[in-house]
């Protein structure tokens, strides 16, 4: 396509007149952005999935031009836009990199409490609030979205999963079920948002679950047909241990799991395929509650896909700057589907790996790879490390030096970390933890030397003499998997690291 053809193609998608709006009630008025993608769709004759990623890649920064200047209404957002790109219009992605990126601290300070940063103000009525989680200094935070916006945002996103999950995976002509396990709480509305995404993937059957028991397992897997399940870590863990009552044809009844928050060890998942001889494990990564950023279309693949115009997805470096294909980052992201409450350019917290564009016949979207929480950074002896960066070489080490065999034989494993007293507990859920403590007993040194020379690879060109001369303590602990020991969120979450504050 030509530029001109383009460029007609877009001001048809998003008209001119639609481009700047100048109050709340012209705000309003506006279609939705999905109203946008499917009038490209019905204009080019292709699904949004399998149009170009340069004209996908167009729609959006046309998109995100009519964003900036939705959020130049608000005065608190129109103050930080022209603060640092003064009152053009934003026609390139370049000029868009140069608007603040907005840390958690900040987002609180928009959306928490007078919520100054809102568009269209919370009086209009129409929203949804829904916990994000804490900052770190521990303030509550939290996010709103415009009902009918979120509403946008299932349907797109469920038609994603329904279109390249669902129907490559599960046998349209049985019935299909698929549910969650996640459950509203204290604001936290998982199990409404999720669900709500779940409920829009065609031709399939939803199950709001909530928490799972034995029994309601085996009431679900009553059900003729195929299933599939989306919930955090702990929650598909479960499916090893609910499997004893299930017959063998229920058990090749499991199609699909969708895991969320956190990385399944792959023991679970080992024990998970040979439970269930059919069963495809798959990351789905959201944060924000529903908002869909990724979704793993390949289990033989860490890489996760985007939905292709639900967000504009940037990673970016210390200067807030994209980073090159290959290469790790900070996630950001704008939330596309905000025309009442946008946020622009929100750190989400995570560090990913930029990875090349997926361009096929029926998909073309940006890729990327997740590495870990944005700080899961320690320091031990005046030195910053990065777990996720450590973790790989500890777990070599430890397995090269007998102790164990981290990925295949561990359930559960946390990074206990105090910075004050230099000492790093590794804590280790195993059905074999009594074992372990015997045979580890005597290995106390060769424990302590694998976990620090896995820290000290991670971190090229420092003094390793320093940081071993300063007593760091490095120790292991084998457990049950009900074990106390392990820190547990308000959500039911296990973190790779928590930091213990006693001094």
């Amino acid at each position: 396509m030509t530029i001109n053809s383009i460029n007609n193609l877009l001001k048809t998608t998003i008209p001119d007149h639609l481009m700047s709006p100048k109050n709340i009630e012209d705000v309003l008025k506006l279609p939705t952005f999905l109203s946008s993608i499917h009038s490209l769709q019905e204009l080019t004759g292709k699904d949004f999935d399998s149009v170009d990623i340069s004209l996908q890649e167009s729609l959006v920064l046309r998109r995100l031009t009519q964003l900036v200047e939705i959020c130049r209404i608000n005065p608190v957002w129109k103050e930080r836009i022209n603060n640092r790109i003064g009152y053009d219009k934003v026609t390139t992605y370049e000029t868009f990199m140069s608007i603040p990126i907005t840390d958690k601290e900040v987002f609180t300070d928009l959306f928490t409490d007078q919520r100054v940063g809102m568009v269209v103000p919370i009086e209009k009525g129409g929203f949804q609030i829904a916990s994000s989680g804490g900052t770190t200094s521990g303030r509550a935070s939290e996010i709103v979205y415009s009902r009918k916006e979120l509403l946008d945002t299932y349907k797109r996103a469920g038609d994603f999963i329904g279109k390249h999950i669902v129907s490559r995976y599960m046998d349209l002509k049985q019935a299909c079920w698929i549910g969650t396990t996640l459950a509203d709480s204290q604001l936290w509305s998982s199990g409404t948002m999720v669900g709500g995404l779940l409920q829009e993937i065609p031709n399939t059957n939803y199950l709001g679950i909530g928490a799972m028991s034995c029994d309601t397992y085996q009431r679900i897997m009553n059900n003729p047909g195929q299933k599939a399940f989306m919930g955090i870590v702990s929650d598909i863990t479960s499916l090893v241990p609910y499997a004893q009552s299930l017959t063998i044809q229920q058990k090749q009844e499991l199609r699909l799991a969708l895991y969320g928050s956190g990385l399944l060890p792959r023991k679970v998942k080992e024990d998970l395929k040979q439970l269930y001889p059919n069963l495809l494990i798959l990351s789905f990564f959201a944060a924000t509650q529903a908002e869909t950023i990724g979704l793993q279309l390949d289990e033989n693949s860490n890489i996760l896909t985007a939905v292709p115009g639900l967000h504009l997805i940037e990673i970016v470096d210390d200067n807030g700057r994209w980073v090159k294909e290959g290469e790790e980052g900070d996630l950001v992201i704008t939330r596309l589907f905000a025309n009442e409450a946008p946020i622009l350019r929100y750190k989400l917290g995570d560090r990913v790996i930029r990875r090349a564009n997926l361009k096929t016949n029926t998909l073309n979207s940006m890729q990327f790879e997740y590495v870990g929480r944005s700080d899961d950074f320690i320091i031990i002896a005046n030195i910053k490390f990065y777990i996720p960066h450590a973790l790989p070489i500890i777990v070599r080490n430890l397995k090269n030096a007998n102790i164990i065999d981290l990925y295949r034989q561990a359930d559960m494993y946390q990074f206990q970390i105090n910075e004050n007293k230099n000492d790093v507990h590794l804590i280790i859920a195993t059905t074999d933890a009594e074992f372990y403590i015997s045979a580890c007993r005597d290995k106390k040194d060769e424990i302590a030397k694998a976990i620090l020379s896995g820290f000290l690879e991670s971190v090229p060109n420092n003094d390793k003499k320093c940081f071993i001369n300063n007593n760091c303590h490095c120790r292991i602990s084998y457990v049950d998997l009900d074990s106390p020991l392990f820190h547990i969120t308000t959500v039911g979450k296990i973190p790779l690291i928590y930091k213990l504050t006693e001094s």
